[in-house]
Order: structure tokens, then C-alpha cells, then sequence
């Protein structure tokens, strides 16, 4: 008897100092598993004692168990100093220094033609109206023939438009649209049914009143003009509209979107979805190789606009006799660069990081009504 309480010191020395000398957790499993698991040392010793006559295992029971629970409660303890000890060390390698300038990152910002875009749809939402888009791949007849274009119209040739290789069975071109224009078309062709595509426009019954903002292609490229642009049209249909509705809107519009009063005129122009139709000019001053809006004596055009078309409205679906509305376009980044000063507007799609960190403007300043617009 003597000899057996001798083994459990012995072996619960051992085990002891195994248990104080543990590097890290891994080591400390490894003599978890020598002593209390299934072929542990002193689960060997649990086993062994249905092997004992009753009157020793009254004896080596509490003797067993308790180096048993003294073992368990070492690993335990040495196990919760280990995970301290790795989580004081965790803490000092990953310290930062709040006291130290943040480390430099890469800035991003918003480009002037999407701001530009959101300060419109602001000052649009404003006074009532909705945003509607379309497809950029049209065909011929909500580009051109829906919209009153005569087949023979120049806007159709290749000089001005980016058509697509004719259908190889039905012969139709599709093309790169050349406005805006062709939402205005889907949205007033109502239908009961649901849209193809969630980005085509759903058709809708007047009362209209919707801006479209959107990418428009045309062969042109110059110091103003790019083959690829950004446009917003509008479209209000109604009983009772003329053109008085149509002058108050623009004005404005110019006045909210340049923030102070500029001066406007209308000049009588030709396009052939709307009748009568006109330009609208604003006031600036060309000295000193730059454009100043608001001030001096000369004219820029800015904008076409109109009455609709009554076949317009026909091809629609609308009765001209009891519907009148009134159409306008205008160029995105046109608005931009007299807005903001930019020279050139070949610059704005020549993705020069430099031009951007000097004309972006910060994604946390979004433009509305309420906060202000630039």
C-alpha cells in the first residue's frame, strides 16, 4: 500500500512539472492527453480499479480521484496564464499609437459630370419631377422615327450616328442612341405589361413629368464636343401645358443650378420632335479667353427645347387634341465645364488622375436641396 501512494507522488510530480514547464497551449494538450486521456497515466489508474477488492479501492478511490481533480485544475489554471500571457503579447505587437499622424491613403473622388448629373436630378426632384433610364443600344424607330425624324433626315446617316451591322434576317440596324430621347418615347408608350428589363423604362400615362440623364453617342469630336457625352432631357405631359410652363421651368432650373440669377433668352429654332421650337442663351462674358456665366453681354446656347410634336404624341399613343407637353435637352458636361471652369471637355474622359484631384469633389457631399448643391 505504501508502494502504490508512493507511485501517485511520483507520478503526480512528473506530471506537475510537465504541466509548470508548458510553452504554449500545444504543449500543455500534449501532457493533458498523457495523463487524462483515454490511454492517459491516470486514467490508467481509474481503470485499473475495478481489478481491486473492495476494501483497496475504499482506499485507492479518493487517493485516484483526487490526484484526478489536482491534475485537471493545474492543467486548467497554467492553461488560462498561457492565454493571458499570448493575449498581453497580441496586444503589445498590435498596438497603435493614436498620437501619430494617420498613414497616407490613396484619396478617391466623385468626377465633375456625375456631380454635375446629381445637381440636376436635385434641382429637378425639387420641383416634382421623376428620373427615368434606358437602353444605350436602340433601333431606328424610338431614336429617330417615333420622334418625328423624316426618313431622309441627316441625324440618320453614318456621319452623325454609330450604327451596328444590319440584322443578318431582318435587315434593322441597331444603333448607339444619339440623346436621351427614346426613354421619353418608352415612357409614354403605356403598357399594362412588365418591362423586358428592369433598366428599360415602364410605360406611364399622363400626367408626365420626368428628367432622363444619361449617356448619348454621336460622331463629333472636338474642343466641346466628344463621340461619347452625358445628356438629361425632360418631358412634361399634361392638359394645359404651353410654353409659358416650359420658360418658368428652365429659368428656373439656370437659376438653382448656377446659384444666383442669370439672365435668359429664347431664340426660335427647328427640331423635329417638337413645334414651336426654340434655344435658350444665357448671359456671360467671353473677355479674357474665358466664359463667365451671369454677367457681361454676350449669349452662350445652352439648351434645346419645345413644344411636343403632335405626331410625336400620336406615335405614343396620345391624343394631341386633349394632351400638350413641352421637351428640352441639355448637355451634362457642357453645364459642367461653365459651371466649374474646365478649358476642354476632351479632359474630362482622359481618366489624368492630376485633372481629377483638382476638379473632383467628395463622395460625403452629396448635392441636395437642403445642404446646397456644389
Amino acid at each position: 500500500m505504501t508502494g502504490q501512494m508512493t507511485d501517485l507522488t511520483t507520478l503526480e510530480s512528473e506530471l506537475s512539472a510537465r504541466i509548470a514547464a508548458a510553452s504554449d497551449l500545444a504543449a500543455l494538450d500534449a501532457v493533458r492527453i498523457d495523463a487524462l486521456g483515454k490511454q492517459g497515466s491516470v486514467s490508467a489508474l481509474l481503470k485499473g480499479m475495478g481489478a481491486l477488492s473492495p476494501d483497496e479501492r475504499r482506499v485507492q478511490g479518493p487517493l485516484i480521484n483526487g490526484l484526478r481533480d489536482r491534475v485537471t485544475t493545474a492543467i486548467a489554471e497554467r492553461k488560462a496564464a498561457l492565454e493571458t500571457a499570448e493575449l498581453d503579447a497580441r496586444l503589445q505587437s498590435e498596438r497603435v499609437d493614436l498620437t501619430l499622424p494617420p498613414p497616407p491613403r490613396r484619396a478617391g473622388s466623385v468626377h465633375p459630370t456625375m456631380q454635375v448629373m446629381d445637381e440636376m436630378v436635385a434641382i429637378f426632384a425639387e420641383m416634382g419631377f421623376d428620373v427615368k433610364e434606358g437602353p444605350d443600344i436602340e433601333d431606328d424607330f424610338h431614336n429617330f422615327t417615333a420622334l418625328n425624324f423624316p426618313p431622309r433626315h441627316p441625324a440618320r446617316e453614318m456621319h452623325d450616328t454609330f450604327f451596328f451591322k444590319p440584322d443578318p434576317v431582318t435587315g434593322e440596324r441597331k444603333l448607339l442612341r444619339t440623346h436621351t430621347s427614346p426613354v421619353q418615347v418608352r415612357t409614354m408608350q403605356a403598357t399594362n405589361s412588365r418591362p423586358p428589363a428592369p433598366w428599360i423604362a415602364a410605360g406611364q400615362s399622363p400626367p408626365i413629368r420626368i428628367v432622363v440623364p444619361g449617356r448619348t453617342y454621336r460622331c463629333d469630336s472636338d474642343q466641346t464636343h466628344t463621340p461619347m457625352f452625358h445628356q438629361m432631357e425632360g418631358l412634361v405631359i399634361d392638359k394645359g401645358i404651353h410654353m409659358g410652363h416650359l420658360k418658368w421651368t428652365l429659368e428656373t432650373f439656370i437659376s438653382r443650378f448656377f446659384e444666383g440669377q442669370v439672365g435668359a433668352r429664347f431664340r426660335p429654332h427647328h427640331f423635329p420632335f417638337t413645334e414651336p421650337s426654340a434655344e435658350m442663351d444665357i448671359q456671360c462674358d467671353r473677355s479674357g479667353g474665358e466664359v463667365k456665366v451671369g454677367q457681361g453681354s454676350d449669349w452662350l446656347e445652352i439648351l434645346g427645347c419645345g413644344m411636343v410634336h403632335p405626331n410625336v404624341l400620336r406615335n405614343c399613343g396620345i391624343d394631341p387634341n386633349e394632351y400638350q407637353g413641352f421637351a428640352f435637352g441639355m448637355g451634362i458636361d457642357r453645364l459642367g465645364m461653365l459651371k466649374y471652369g474646365m478649358p476642354d471637355l476632351r479632359d474630362m474622359f482622359a481618366s489624368d488622375t492630376r485633372w481629377l484631384a483638382h476638379y473632383g469633389f467628395s463622395p460625403f457631399a452629396a448635392p441636395t436641396a437642403a445642404s446646397g448643391l456644389s
